[in-house]
């Protein structure tokens, strides 16, 4: 649903030349069509976009990929790029700033919205002059999904919100929901909230 409401948004812009829907497929489909640039979500079904980055780069240096996600969390934003991808964009973009961000990087740009840029900016700094950041076991144990709904919810979004920005049904958010609470033994929204904080997820 959600590739279909890009394609509408920018079909008369840009040529799209294929699509897919999960890791094997894109690595697949690029491979096969070689476009100048993928527009990449972070989190797919079998895996990760940095999965499909890290497949693809080796062989098709010259594809570009612009990450596009719903989630604007550091860690989410850094994995991408670090994989080799020249851009990163939220969904909440307008169809023509994203058919000006695929053209950018087409050209060679990298394209970032402001806030995100500082995340980048903020990681490779670090990285000179220092260690790279333990990985969080509490939040390793979640699902990409349940990463995505455990920061609408900490950010305060309703359940309907959260089904509408992920496109998927309200029981489908309260099950995802359910089982965040449950594998952080947390009890309450409140503490979701807090606990997000804590680790700067919102």
């Amino acid at each position: 649903m959600f590739r279909s409401g890009v394609k509408a948004e920018i079909g008369q812009s840009v040529r799209i030349v294929g699509e897919a829907a999960t890791v094997a497929e894109a690595v697949t489909v690029i491979g096969h069509l070689k476009p100048d640039v993928v527009l990449l979500d972070v989190h797919l079904p079998d895996g990760g976009g940095p999965a499909v980055v890290a497949a693809v780069l080796p062989q098709h240096p010259d594809v570009r990929f612009l990450a596009l996600s719903v989630s604007d969390a550091a860690e989410d934003v850094i994995s991408v790029i670090r994989s080799g991808a020249r851009g990163y964009v939220t969904k909440t973009i307008s169809g023509a700033d994203l058919t000006d961000a695929i053209r950018r990087v087409a050209e060679g740009d990298v394209v970032f919205s402001p806030r995100l840029a500082g995340f980048v900016l903020d990681a490779f700094r670090d990285a000179d002059t220092g260690p790279t950041p333990s990985v969080d076991p509490e939040l390793d144990q979640l699902t990409p999904r349940e990463q995505e709904v455990l920061r609408l919810l900490a950010r305060g979004y309703s359940y309907r919100e959260i089904g509408a920005e992920l496109f998927i049904s309200i029981k489908t958010v309260e099950t995802h929901a359910s089982n965040v609470l449950r594998k952080l033994q947390l009890s309450s929204r409140h503490q979701l909230t807090r606990w997000a904080a804590d680790r700067r997820l919102v």
